[in-house]
Protein backbone atom coordinates (compact mmCIF):
# COMPACT_ATOMS: atom_id res chain seq x y z
CA UNK A 1 0.00 0.00 0.00
CA UNK A 2 0.87 3.72 -0.87
CA UNK A 3 1.11 5.55 2.45
CA UNK A 4 2.69 8.54 0.04
CA UNK A 5 -0.81 10.62 -0.33
CA UNK A 6 -1.44 10.13 3.35
CA UNK A 7 1.87 11.57 4.16
CA UNK A 8 0.82 14.44 1.76
CA UNK A 9 -2.50 14.85 2.88
CA UNK A 10 -0.93 15.23 6.52
CA UNK A 11 1.22 18.08 5.32
CA UNK A 12 -1.17 20.54 3.91
CA UNK A 13 -3.53 19.74 6.62
CA UNK A 14 -1.12 20.56 9.19
CA UNK A 15 -0.07 23.69 7.14
CA UNK A 16 -4.09 24.85 7.17
CA UNK A 17 -3.79 24.34 11.31
CA UNK A 18 -0.59 25.62 11.67
CA UNK A 19 0.09 29.43 13.30
CA UNK A 20 -1.59 32.08 12.54
CA UNK A 21 -1.44 36.50 12.34
CA UNK A 22 -2.57 36.83 16.37
CA UNK A 23 -0.19 37.73 18.91
CA UNK A 24 -2.87 37.36 21.65
CA UNK A 25 -3.47 33.78 20.10
CA UNK A 26 0.60 32.88 19.85
CA UNK A 27 0.59 33.77 23.44
CA UNK A 28 -2.24 31.73 24.73
CA UNK A 29 -1.14 28.80 22.40
CA UNK A 30 2.50 28.94 24.48
CA UNK A 31 0.71 28.94 27.94
CA UNK A 32 -1.76 26.31 27.52
CA UNK A 33 1.02 23.98 26.08
CA UNK A 34 3.02 24.35 28.95
CA UNK A 35 2.46 21.35 31.47
CA UNK A 36 3.10 23.47 34.13
CA UNK A 37 -0.30 25.39 33.20
CA UNK A 38 -2.10 22.60 34.36
CA UNK A 39 -0.62 21.73 37.48
CA UNK A 40 -3.40 22.66 39.49
CA UNK A 41 -5.79 20.54 37.47
CA UNK A 42 -3.60 17.66 38.38
CA UNK A 43 -3.61 18.68 42.20
CA UNK A 44 -7.34 19.10 41.86
CA UNK A 45 -7.84 15.47 40.60
CA UNK A 46 -5.52 14.37 43.31
CA UNK A 47 -7.86 15.96 45.93
CA UNK A 48 -10.97 14.66 44.52
CA UNK A 49 -9.28 11.23 45.19
CA UNK A 50 -8.17 11.91 48.45
CA UNK A 51 -11.52 13.06 50.07
CA UNK A 52 -13.16 9.48 48.43
CA UNK A 53 -10.89 6.98 49.10
CA UNK A 54 -11.59 4.86 52.00
CA UNK A 55 -7.84 4.40 52.89
CA UNK A 56 -4.33 5.15 51.66
CA UNK A 57 -3.82 2.36 49.80
CA UNK A 58 -6.45 3.60 47.08
CA UNK A 59 -5.36 6.45 46.96
CA UNK A 60 -1.86 4.97 46.41
CA UNK A 61 -3.17 2.82 43.47
CA UNK A 62 -4.70 5.27 41.77
CA UNK A 63 -1.87 7.89 41.69
CA UNK A 64 0.26 4.89 40.42
CA UNK A 65 -2.19 4.23 37.95
CA UNK A 66 -2.10 8.20 36.94
CA UNK A 67 1.91 7.14 36.77
CA UNK A 68 1.48 4.22 34.45
CA UNK A 69 -0.79 6.27 31.99
CA UNK A 70 2.05 8.43 31.90
CA UNK A 71 4.66 5.44 31.91
CA UNK A 72 2.90 3.75 28.97
CA UNK A 73 1.38 6.77 27.36
CA UNK A 74 4.22 9.22 27.05
CA UNK A 75 7.59 7.82 28.06
CA UNK A 76 7.34 5.00 26.10
CA UNK A 77 6.36 7.09 22.95
CA UNK A 78 9.55 9.31 23.47
CA UNK A 79 12.35 6.58 24.23
CA UNK A 80 11.60 4.24 22.63
CA UNK A 81 9.30 5.19 19.22
CA UNK A 82 10.04 8.41 18.23
CA UNK A 83 13.23 7.61 17.92
CA UNK A 84 12.55 4.43 16.54
CA UNK A 85 10.29 5.96 13.72
CA UNK A 86 12.41 8.37 13.24
CA UNK A 87 9.72 10.91 11.63
CA UNK A 88 10.71 13.93 11.51
CA UNK A 89 8.60 17.33 13.19
CA UNK A 90 6.63 19.62 10.89
CA UNK A 91 9.11 22.06 12.01
CA UNK A 92 11.92 19.97 10.86
CA UNK A 93 10.64 18.42 7.88
CA UNK A 94 13.05 19.01 4.72
CA UNK A 95 10.28 19.54 2.61
CA UNK A 96 7.82 21.84 4.69
CA UNK A 97 9.89 22.78 7.20
CA UNK A 98 10.36 26.30 6.50
CA UNK A 99 6.79 26.90 5.65
CA UNK A 100 5.57 26.21 9.03
CA UNK A 101 4.95 29.23 11.45
CA UNK A 102 7.26 29.31 14.69
CA UNK A 103 5.92 30.79 18.01
CA UNK A 104 9.06 32.64 19.88
CA UNK A 105 11.49 30.50 17.79
CA UNK A 106 9.95 26.99 19.72
CA UNK A 107 10.44 23.60 17.15
CA UNK A 108 10.91 20.84 19.56
CA UNK A 109 12.55 18.10 19.50
CA UNK A 110 13.79 15.71 16.16
CA UNK A 111 10.98 13.59 15.79
CA UNK A 112 7.07 13.98 16.36
CA UNK A 113 5.60 10.50 15.81
CA UNK A 114 3.61 10.32 17.91
CA UNK A 115 2.25 12.59 19.92
CA UNK A 116 3.07 12.36 24.03
CA UNK A 117 1.16 15.38 24.50
CA UNK A 118 -1.71 13.98 23.22
CA UNK A 119 -1.07 10.39 24.25
CA UNK A 120 0.13 11.38 27.62
CA UNK A 121 -3.38 14.11 28.40
CA UNK A 122 -5.92 11.12 26.71
CA UNK A 123 -4.80 8.50 28.51
CA UNK A 124 -5.23 10.93 31.92
CA UNK A 125 -8.81 12.07 30.94
CA UNK A 126 -9.84 8.85 29.96
CA UNK A 127 -8.49 7.19 32.76
CA UNK A 128 -10.45 9.34 35.46
CA UNK A 129 -13.30 9.18 33.21
CA UNK A 130 -13.63 5.35 33.74
CA UNK A 131 -12.74 5.95 37.41
CA UNK A 132 -14.90 8.88 38.22
CA UNK A 133 -18.11 8.51 36.13
CA UNK A 134 -18.94 12.05 36.20
CA UNK A 135 -20.41 13.16 32.50
CA UNK A 136 -19.51 17.09 33.20
CA UNK A 137 -15.90 15.88 34.15
CA UNK A 138 -15.26 13.59 31.66
CA UNK A 139 -16.26 15.93 28.94
CA UNK A 140 -14.16 18.53 30.51
CA UNK A 141 -11.29 16.01 30.49
CA UNK A 142 -11.62 15.47 26.69
CA UNK A 143 -11.71 18.65 25.88
CA UNK A 144 -8.46 19.28 27.77
CA UNK A 145 -7.02 16.72 25.98
CA UNK A 146 -7.94 18.29 22.72
CA UNK A 147 -7.11 21.64 23.95
CA UNK A 148 -3.83 20.18 24.26
CA UNK A 149 -3.26 18.90 20.81
CA UNK A 150 -4.86 21.66 19.47
CA UNK A 151 -1.68 23.68 20.66
CA UNK A 152 0.93 21.28 19.28
CA UNK A 153 -0.84 21.67 15.62
CA UNK A 154 -0.62 25.42 15.99
CA UNK A 155 3.18 25.30 17.04
CA UNK A 156 3.73 23.30 13.93
CA UNK A 157 5.51 20.73 16.04
CA UNK A 158 3.07 17.59 15.34
CA UNK A 159 1.17 16.11 12.16
CA UNK A 160 -2.35 15.61 12.65
CA UNK A 161 -1.42 11.88 12.26
CA UNK A 162 0.60 12.15 15.04
CA UNK A 163 -1.68 13.66 17.03
CA UNK A 164 -4.46 11.14 16.12
CA UNK A 165 -2.11 7.95 16.60
CA UNK A 166 -1.15 9.50 19.89
CA UNK A 167 -5.65 10.18 21.07
CA UNK A 168 -5.65 6.20 20.02
CA UNK A 169 -2.56 4.97 21.89
CA UNK A 170 -3.94 6.89 24.84
CA UNK A 171 -6.89 5.74 24.94
CA UNK A 172 -5.95 2.22 25.00
CA UNK A 173 -3.53 3.10 28.02
CA UNK A 174 -6.45 5.18 30.24
CA UNK A 175 -8.93 2.13 29.78
CA UNK A 176 -5.69 -0.73 30.27
CA UNK A 177 -4.41 1.14 33.37
CA UNK A 178 -8.24 1.45 34.67
CA UNK A 179 -9.02 -2.38 34.39
CA UNK A 180 -5.40 -3.40 36.09
CA UNK A 181 -6.65 -0.84 38.51
CA UNK A 182 -9.73 -2.09 39.19
CA UNK A 183 -8.64 -5.69 39.36
CA UNK A 184 -5.96 -5.03 41.84
CA UNK A 185 -8.42 -2.64 43.57
CA UNK A 186 -10.74 -6.00 43.94
CA UNK A 187 -8.24 -8.12 45.37
CA UNK A 188 -6.43 -5.10 47.90
CA UNK A 189 -8.90 -2.26 48.75
CA UNK A 190 -12.43 -2.75 50.13
CA UNK A 191 -14.43 -0.14 49.06
CA UNK A 192 -18.65 1.03 49.87
CA UNK A 193 -21.59 0.58 47.26
CA UNK A 194 -23.37 3.90 47.14
CA UNK A 195 -26.94 4.19 46.02
CA UNK A 196 -27.36 7.90 46.87
CA UNK A 197 -27.66 10.20 43.42
CA UNK A 198 -25.52 12.65 45.10
CA UNK A 199 -22.36 9.96 44.29
CA UNK A 200 -21.31 8.90 41.01
CA UNK A 201 -21.84 4.94 39.89
CA UNK A 202 -18.00 4.39 41.43
CA UNK A 203 -18.68 5.91 44.82
CA UNK A 204 -17.71 9.52 44.01
CA UNK A 205 -18.95 12.63 45.77
CA UNK A 206 -20.93 14.32 42.25
CA UNK A 207 -19.49 18.10 43.87
CA UNK A 208 -16.01 16.95 44.67
CA UNK A 209 -15.93 16.01 41.23
CA UNK A 210 -16.70 19.16 40.02
CA UNK A 211 -13.83 20.37 41.37
CA UNK A 212 -11.44 19.82 38.81
CA UNK A 213 -13.99 21.38 36.01
CA UNK A 214 -13.72 24.61 38.23
CA UNK A 215 -10.40 24.59 38.11
CA UNK A 216 -9.88 23.48 34.07
CA UNK A 217 -12.53 26.92 34.01
CA UNK A 218 -9.92 29.41 35.96
CA UNK A 219 -6.84 28.03 34.57
CA UNK A 220 -8.52 28.83 30.62
CA UNK A 221 -9.19 32.45 32.32
CA UNK A 222 -5.95 33.06 33.60
CA UNK A 223 -4.34 32.12 30.37
CA UNK A 224 -6.79 34.11 28.22
CA UNK A 225 -5.80 37.19 30.55
CA UNK A 226 -1.74 36.38 30.81
CA UNK A 227 -2.31 35.98 26.79
CA UNK A 228 -4.31 39.77 26.41
CA UNK A 229 -2.24 41.35 28.70
CA UNK A 230 1.50 40.36 26.92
Amino acid sequence: MDFQPIIDFDKQLLLLLNGSESLFLDSLIVTLTNAWTWVPLYISLLVVVIKNSESALKVLLIMGSAGLCVLFAGTIDDTIVKPLVGRWRPTRDPEIGLLVDIVDGYRGGNYGFFSAHAANTFSIAIFFCWLIRSRLLSIALVLWSFTNCWTRLYLGVHFPGDILVGLCWGALVGTGVYFLYRHFSARFVWTTSYTSLAYTKTGFNRNDSDIPVCVLVFTLIYAVLRACLA
